[in-house]
């Protein structure tokens, strides 16, 4: 619909010197009949271009924008899809740019470049009409328009590679930004501000070489298609005179050739702007493709369900990890022929040095990665034929350093149930031993934390990461060194509250305290990505010669106190 108004506003555009052509040759040359009629033509004509000026605009502009929300739409959704494997290896300020300035390139084109090609219509109704009061002047007005093709397209061919060197340079731009910000507390405790300004000039300058060379070559191409057109201009008016002395043409003709050749000049004055937007449109177009066309590792399998709810009266879910082995990537294998058997409403917590593949256990529970053989099963059932959704809501898992959302700390809890009343919030808070301190904050529950939750403690970080796992009251609980940050007698405040929750669900600990290892009903010993023993603490620390020696390494002063 817009571009139907825009072809009948460049219709009643290329009327326009026809009419003033007819009043000046038939009434102001010939004195024949009123001019009256003529200019209210003229005025109905302006008026009737504006509204369909003013509609087409309106309509281009609003579509492009609606492409631009679609758009944007659509690539944070994929991006929730991809697996953690995408953004092992993918830096942030690359996916930031390309979801901000690469879709603004594309939307600016898409606003812009219908406009240029009704310039176009308009360009070739002119063409027509010319062609029609006179041939031999027409051809005179088109004789500059192959040189203006050959320099468009050398400007093409210089501009697009240039395009894409610059997205992705602002691109590393962004990344070195996002990296200072997020990172800033590293980049100040080594004093590492001139490094990192070193290394921002260094991207700076080359973005500046690509802009330069870019506009080098629109500063030695971009004249010569404006201009050209204009050699036309003035062919006419030298030729056109000759043949009104000659009576071949008349004065209206040679007026309204000097009207449709200024139209003929839009296209090609804006051809150099829409080259380089259209060209960096197409660099931006693949750069956003390469992320759309990433296709996510973990997905729901197609014969994939929803994880059933354990039998009735059964405390938690049975969880048996089978001969699992997993790898990074193509590295090399973390969880070798890995087997541990977690009965319904068991804590176990699995110890093991630094590097033996604790966490990697917790990473592979809720199916943030696929094992490369053997089997994970919760209640029966291959995680691998459960649906994502169902089984990450039933199985929880709380991080050493958790992430929190720049938002109010009620917020922060209730982000796994948005809908929660206040009072499941604060009783959830309670049980991680986080009401103390957020009662003593300034707007309580709606106290508004910092980025990533900097304006707190790293203890009060991870209560609230607590409290926000327990209010989702997964089945299924892991804890990942959970309260590393928190001091010994919150610690067994929590667990006071932990013993209370936890039978009634299936617990995997990632132990390295003594006090957490105090919380599990048994305990699995971890050497090399396999399970070399299970027991309790005691049956271990009396049995294991490998246990009690990693114990005694990470905790010799609490095994002196015990």
């Amino acid at each position: 619909m817009s571009l139907g108004t825009a072809v009948f506003a460049i219709a009643a555009q290329t009327a326009i010197p026809v009419i003033i052509k007819t009043a000046i040759d038939d009434v102001l040359t010939e004195n024949n009949g009123s001019i009256t009629p003529f200019v209210l033509a003229l005025v109905a004509l302006a008026l009737g271009r504006g509204l369909f000026a003013y509609s087409y605009r309106y309509g281009l502009y609003g579509l492009a924008y609606r492409i631009d929300f679609d758009l944007r739409t659509l690539m944070y959704q994929h991006l929730t899809r991809l697996s953690f494997s995408y953004y092992d290896h993918t830096q942030a300020g690359q996916i930031i740019s390309r979801a901000n300035s690469d879709i603004k390139a594309v939307q600016l084109y898409l606003a812009l470049a219908p406009l240029f090609a009704t310039s176009i219509v308009g360009f070739l109704l002119s063409i027509v009409v010319m062609v029609w009061i006179s041939v031999p002047l027409t051809l005179v007005a088109v004789a500059a328009m192959p040189g203006v093709y050959l320099a468009g397209m050398a400007l093409r061919n210089r501009i697009f590679p240039l395009s894409w060197v610059i997205q992705a340079r602002n691109a590393e731009l962004v990344t070195i930004v996002d990296e200072s910000i997020t990172g800033t507390r590293v980049v100040k405790s080594f004093s590492a501000e001139p490094q990192q300004i070193l290394s921002l000039a260094k991207v700076a300058r080359r973005l500046r070489w690509a802009n330069i060379v870019q506009a080098d070559a629109r500063a030695k191409w971009g004249p010569l298609v404006e201009n050209l057109p204009r050699l036309g201009l003035a062919a006419v008016l030298v030729f056109g005179g000759w043949l009104v002395t000659r009576g071949d043409a008349t004065i209206g003709d040679i007026v309204a050739f000097n009207s449709y050749i200024v139209v003929m000049q839009i296209p090609f004055r804006l051809l150099g702007f829409f080259l380089l937007l259209g060209q960096r449109a197409r660099a931006s177009a693949g750069r956003i493709f390469e992320i759309l066309d990433e296709q996510p590792d973990i997905v729901d399998a197609v014969d994939a369900r929803p994880l059933a709810a354990p039998p009735t009266g059964q405390p938690g879910s049975a969880i048996r990890f089978e001969g699992v082995s997993f790898g990074y990537g193509t590295g090399p294998s973390v969880l070798r022929d890995f087997d541990l058997i977690m009965e319904p409403g068991e804590t176990v917590a699995l110890v093991g040095r630094t590097g033996c593949g604790k966490s990697t256990v917790a990473r592979v529970l809720p199916r943030f990665y696929d094992v490369r053989a053997g089997s994970v099963t919760i209640d029966g059932t291959d995680i691998r034929h459960a649906t994502l959704i169902s089984l990450r809501s039933a199985v929880g898992v709380m991080l050493d350093d958790p992430f929190l959302f720049s938002t109010t700390i009620a917020a922060n809890i209730a982000y796994a149930r948005p809908n929660a009343d206040i009072v499941d919030i604060m009783a959830a808070a309670q049980a991680a031993q986080a009401t103390e301190f957020i009662e003593k904050l300034p707007d309580g529950y709606d106290t508004v934390i910092g980025e990533r939750g900097y304006t707190l403690s790293g203890g009060q970080r991870q209560r609230i990461a607590i409290a926000r796992t327990l209010l989702a009251d997964p089945r299924v609980l892991v804890l990942d060194d959970a309260t590393s940050a928190i001091d010994v007698g919150v610690e067994d405040k929590i667990h006071r509250s932990f013993r209370q929750m936890l039978g009634t669900r299936t617990t995997l600990i990632i132990a390295h305290r003594l006090s957490t290892i105090a919380l599990a009903d048994r305990v699995a010993l971890m050497e090399h990505g396999r399970v070399v023993a299970t027991g309790t603490h005691s049956e271990l620390l009396a049995t294991v010669p490998l246990y009690s020696e990693i114990l005694a390494q990470e905790h010799a002063p609490e095994l002196e106190e015990i």
